[in-house]
């Protein structure tokens, strides 16, 4: 199988990303931190960050490309579903105040990162927030090269350098099982 084929992905059931409840990075950030405003969480999956987001009173929505991935988001979550769309990160319009990054970039092809960084500034309002738990080390067995495709911290730094600001940066203590010590919490200010 393709692994970047995402629907096919949720179609057979292979998606080893989705771990059954939001990013535990982010479930830690948001504990010390506010957001306000619209959020928006790119390659949502089946909808648990988004629904933590908006356990906590925050206006999120998330999107992903995959129909059946949207669909089990809304079965899971129906009171969400108003807030859970089918769309492409690369053609979506809409202006938020922070955008919640879990597994997005990590998911893409490396040759698409400055697409990736292009769209997201163009969703965010001057002064807004891209909050990723970004992938740095992913464990990848002999010969495998992704997805996750890892990103540096530098790569992280060069990436982004010219439009966005690090607010905070940092190796956080909450992870998933088995993901120790191999995600990096970095907050990204776009500049106005």
């Amino acid at each position: 199988m393709n692994i970047t084929n995402w629907e096919q992905a949720y179609q057979e059931n292979f998606t080893p990303w989705d771990k059954g409840q939001p990013s535990p990075p982010l479930v830690e950030w948001l504990a010390r931190n506010k957001l306000e405003g619209r959020v928006l969480v790119p390659g949502c999956g089946v909808g648990h960050d988004v629904a933590h987001l908006v356990s906590l009173g925050i206006d999120a929505h998330g999107l992903d490309i995959a129909p059946t991935a949207v669909a089990r988001a809304k079965e899971r979550y129906p009171q969400l579903a108003e807030r859970l769309m089918l769309a492409d990160l690369f053609e979506h319009r809409g202006e938020f105040d922070a955008i919640v990054e879990h597994t997005c970039l990590c998911a893409l092809p490396p040759e698409w990162r400055q697409r990736y960084r292009d769209a997201v500034a163009k969703l965010l309002k001057p002064g807004a927030l891209l909050i990723g738990a970004w992938f740095v080390n992913p464990e990848m067995d002999p010969g495998e090269s992704g997805p996750p495709f890892g990103i540096s911290p530098e790569e992280l730094d060069a990436l982004f350098a010219e439009q966005f600001e690090v607010v905070e940066s940092y190796t956080p203590e909450a992870a998933y099982p088995g993901r120790e010590g191999r995600e990096l919490l970095r907050v990204l200010r776009l500049s106005v």
